[in-house]
Formats: C-alpha cells, structure tokens, sequence
C-alpha cells in the first residue's frame, strides 16, 4: 500500500554521522505532508486538552497553554514516506510536564491523538513519557507554521511522523489499544522506524 500524501517537494542528501533507519534517506528540507485540507486555527480558539481515563478532565486555552514551561527540542525525525531529517530545532511543552496535570487511572495505557480537521493516531503512552515527546510549538525559532501542524503539534520522535500529530487538540487516554486515521487504513499500529513498521503486516 502507498502512501497517500500532499508532498511538497524537497531535496536528498548524502547520509550525515547519523544513523538512518532500513529504508530512509536524509532531507535537508522540512517536506510538508498531510493526509488532508491544512485548517487554520484561529489563536483566541484554539484548545488542548487530557481526558479519558483521567480523574478530571485539563482543558488548555492558548495564553494558558503557552504560559506552561517550555524546553528546546533537538530530535532526529523520520517519515513513513522514507525521508529522515537530523538535528530538527524545536520548542515546546513536554508531554511529562503535563501529565503532572492529570490524574491517570490505573487501567490508562493507550493514548489517541486527535487533530483539528479530525485527524487521529494511536500510541502507547509509555511512547509518552520519559522525556520522549513534546508539544511543539516553534520550529527553528518561530512559531509553528499551519503547513506543519502549527500553532502546535505533538511530535514523537521515535516513531514515523505520521504518529506526530499535526494541528493537536487533545489526547484521550485508554484502556485498550484503538486504530487512528492511517493505522484502520493498514498502517502500523506502532510505526517504529528501526524495525521498518509502515504497514500492519511489519508489526508481525
């Protein structure tokens, strides 16, 4: 099965000291690729949210959102459609700062990612924690543009982008594992780039 993206073009380059999963080459552009319309999102109306398998519900505005503690963000990103780029330059809220926010249920242990414009993936939320996702917010020092998921994205770096949810607005979390946009149209249920996981018949 092909990937079906909008995909703006962009230009190869010779492998870097970086390791590159089986499959991929290195970028130097930021290729813009999305599985739809880009919506735009009006700051003033815009929210994120944790809910769920949560006590109580957390419901961000954008002042509020922005005002949380950020950290800059210096991930290796790797695209199901075979590009890699290293060294991305990003800045956010961490997903560990803000699960200090909710009260996870015990049985909680999947989580799905829902966009603007009705976008979802699904992902462990072990693959959450420790340091290994974020919500971004700036790239190379500017805000987030719509074509790349702004004003904020999640972006898991250890996985294909396409579990890095453009255009974010909430996170549901779950007992049991649920298939998002792409995994119920045979994607990887995972999508780890180093084991090559972009189809359902990887995960086997």
């Amino acid at each position: 099965m092909a990937p079906t993206f909008f995909n703006q073009g962009f230009q190869r380059k010779r492998p870097s000291n970086h390791k590159l999963p089986p499959g991929q080459y290195e970028t130097q552009d930021f290729p813009v690729l999305s599985a739809g319309p880009t919506p735009r999102i009006a700051l003033e109306k815009w929210t994120f949210m944790l809910e769920g398998l949560v006590e109580e519900p957390k419901k961000w505005g954008w002042q509020e959102f922005n005002a949380l503690p950020q950290q800059d963000f210096n991930p290796d990103i790797h695209c199901v459609t075979q590009w890699s780029k290293f060294d991305t330059k990003w800045g956010g809220v961490s997903l560990d700062s803000l699960l200090e926010h909710v009260q996870l249920r015990p049985e909680a242990r999947y989580v799905m990612a829902t966009s603007y414009g009705g976008y979802t993936t699904n992902l462990p939320l072990a693959d959450l924690r420790e340091e290994k996702a974020f919500i971004g917010l700036t790239y190379d020092g500017q805000p987030l543009t719509p074509e790349h998921g702004g004003p904020a994205r999640l972006v898991v770096p250890h996985l294909y982008f396409w579990k890095s949810a453009k255009w974010i607005t909430s996170l549901r979390f779950m007992a049991e594992d649920e298939p998002g946009f792409w995994e119920r149209a045979g994607y990887s249920m995972y999508g780890d780039p180093w084991k090559a996981q972009r189809y359902a018949d990887d995960d086997e």
